[in-house]
């Protein structure tokens, strides 16, 4: 399935009944540098649209949201090391948190990529 995205300006790459959250590109530039990323922990069940991670940057901390409901199956370990990648490939190795999805029709919801390009275009 191809990435989906948010209005919060998440993003989510489905693989069956799993899938891989982060933050885009336009939201990383926002924040600025990355300095710290707190993750959810295995298990943890999140609903769409709540709080799933926080994101801090020189200029600011921001919530990160669930694009679905589901239950975490993995935080990117690598981000506690080095949250840069977080600025250096937000949609690739800067991933925040892999999920089990409870109701892939939440997924329906979301833009594709076309959609989300024209979404940013008004902002």
């Amino acid at each position: 399935m191809a990435r989906l995205y948010t209005r919060d300006h998440e993003w989510i790459d489905v693989d069956g009944e799993t899938a891989t959250v982060g933050i885009t590109d336009y939201a990383q530039g926002q924040l600025g540098d990355i300095v710290f990323v707190e993750l959810p922990e295995a298990g943890r069940k999140v609903v769409k649209g709540g709080e799933a991670a926080v994101v801090e940057s020189v200029k600011a901390a921001s919530d990160v949201y669930a694009p679905v409901s589901g239950t975490v199956t993995e935080a990117n370990a690598a981000l506690a090391d080095d949250p840069s990648l977080v600025n250096s490939a937000p949609e690739g190795a800067g991933w925040f948190f892999r999920m089990a999805l409870a109701d892939p029709s939440e997924l329906a919801g979301l833009m594709d990529a076309d959609a989300y390009r024209a979404f940013l275009a008004t902002l």
